[in-house]
């Protein structure tokens, strides 16, 4: 069973990656796509998701690209991961019963909180110091 989809395991190393390159200038979503070997079409919106959530900032101009929009250690995985879920991802038919309601989607609800206050603690300041030890 996978806790994080590929679509939010993208979104952190897509902001790992930001954090990492963006010293300079903005990172192309163009330069992105390639690192992580993707179209940039299938790129773009997850970044877009991550500047409405004030995650990333996008710098619009033929030297544009994305770059963080707050300071590393006030990002977490638990943010980046509840930016890249979308409506898309959500099964629409959801089943509906007295077993489900009462017993499945509160015990589910208690997993996602105890998860997310786990990725809370994890910092993309974090991640980048682990990518840089581990170089």
């Amino acid at each position: 069973m996978t806790l994080v989809s590929r679509k939010g395991i993208l979104a952190i190393a897509a902001v790992i990656d930001v954090a990492m390159n963006a010293r300079t200038r903005p990172v192309s979503a163009k330069s992105l796509a390639a690192r992580h070997r993707l179209p940039p079409r299938h790129l773009e919106p997850l970044l877009q998701a991550l500047v409405r959530d004030g995650i990333l900032r996008g710098i619009r101009g033929p030297h544009g690209g994305y770059e963080l929009g707050r300071e590393r250690n006030r990002i977490t995985a638990d943010d980046i991961l509840r930016a890249a879920t979308t409506v898309d991802e959500v099964d629409a038919l959801q089943p509906s019963s007295a077993l489900v309601n009462e017993i499945v989607w509160p015990a589910l609800a208690e997993t996602e909180r105890t998860v997310s206050v786990a990725l809370g603690r994890i910092s993309i300041d974090d991640m980048v110091r682990r990518t840089t030890a581990a170089k």
